[in-house]
């Protein structure tokens, strides 16, 4: 499946085409950015399986931001293809959840990151899988197969975190509390067009929360960790408001890019 066999988007009018260009490119800054955290592991992740399996789900993501993005560029009609999204925008024009752009902190923040993130996305594309946008359906039935796998990966090792030594149960506590405060942010359905969510090419994310929240919990409770009581703080990213961290990711993925235009190897 790429871009160039996306039928045309189901909306036509042209205020409707730049919000479902905008939407897409929200949900494929979603995968970009947490691609690129995730690949920081490589090389680095506390044994040799973690590398590769961590290594992977990233390029399952990057994956998904290469169609998502690819996409929007096809949308928004305005010739710009997906390297032109990921590469040649600045830290504003991005849209994806600061959740994602959160530096990775100890292993144990990275596996509360994922259990969140995939938690969210899996809810989000199963229901994105019966869109009326049928590039958009068709893109989130084949990440529906992939964010299972990364579910449970996490699942996995929250467990056995959580379960395991006082150190380690006490790290995984620790790193929820880190992230949980940006959780609020997965399932405000503001930024989201209404026009969008009228004629079922989009999902209210409000309406992910009761699944989301009882798969979660349930992890929480069965790794013998309890959910954080932590106040959320303000966020943004959906409308380009970032955090300190995203100035820094983007100077190191967009490096090579910029400083070599239109460079192939």
């Amino acid at each position: 499946m790429t871009s160039g066999d996306a039928p045309s988007p189901h909306a036509v009018g042209a205020t409707t085409r730049a919000d479902l260009a905008r939407y897409v490119t929200s949900l494929g800054d979603d995968a970009l950015i947490h691609a690129q955290r995730l690949a920081e592991w490589i090389a680095s992740a506390p044994e040799l399986e973690e590398d590769v399996a961590l290594g992977n789900i990233a390029l399952d993501q990057l994956g998904q931001a290469r169609l998502l993005l690819s996409y929007a560029g096809d949308v928004e009609g305005a010739g710009r293809n997906e390297d032109d999204l990921a590469f040649f925008r600045d830290e504003r024009k991005f849209l994806n959840l600061q959740l994602v752009e959160l530096t990775n902190g100890d292993f144990a923040v990275t596996i509360a990151k994922l259990l969140l993130v995939s938690s969210y996305q899996l809810e989000l594309y199963r229901r994105l899988s019966s869109s009326t946008d049928e590039m958009l359906s068709a893109i989130a039935a084949k990440a529906t197969k992939e964010v299972a796998y990364h579910r449970d990966h996490a699942t996995q090792w929250t467990l056995r975190l959580g379960d395991g030594t006082e150190f380690s149960h006490q790290q995984m506590q620790t790193a929820l509390e880190r992230v949980w405060p940006y959780l609020e942010e997965m399932f405000d359905d503001s930024w989201i067009p209404a026009t969008l969510l009228e004629s079922g090419v989009a999902v209210p994310v409000s309406e992910l929360r009761p699944a989301f929240t009882q798969y979660v919990t349930t992890v929480i409770r069965q790794a013998t960790l309890t959910s954080p009581e932590v106040p959320s703080i303000p966020t943004g990213g959906r409308r380009g408001i970032h955090t300190e961290a995203m100035g820094f990711l983007l100077a190191e993925m967009q490096h090579l890019a910029r400083s070599h235009p239109g460079a192939t190897w």
